[in-house]
């Protein structure tokens, strides 16, 4: 699903918002995670998951075509972690819609 799928799919859900005003709100909420992730924050949303961000080493790779050592410098990366709920519907543990006490 990209993005404009989810404009578009929320605006048929709520026909009374614009287009604009639904695109402005999903933007909204993304640039709040990414900028939380940003600020070494972490973004928990209940049923769904974790968003947070780990720190790689710095470590040593190959050049695949090569075989030379390529030193890899350490980075900050994002990382999600699924909630028990969003498990057990991925799953088919529990039916889509269906609220659970997770």
């Amino acid at each position: 699903m990209t993005k404009l799928d989810l404009i578009t799919k929320v605006s048929a859900i709520y026909p009374y918002m614009s287009i604009h005003n639904v695109e402005k709100i999903i933007s909204i909420i993304l640039n709040s995670i990414v900028n939380t992730l940003k600020n070494g924050g972490r973004v928990e949303l209940r049923g769904f998951g974790v968003f947070t961000i780990r720190e790689r080493d710095k470590t040593e790779g190959r050049n695949p075509r090569t075989g030379e050592k390529v030193a890899i410098n350490a980075k900050k990366v994002p990382f999600f972690k699924a909630g028990k709920q969003l498990k057990d519907l991925i799953n088919g543990n529990i039916p889509y819609g269906e609220n659970s006490k997770s």
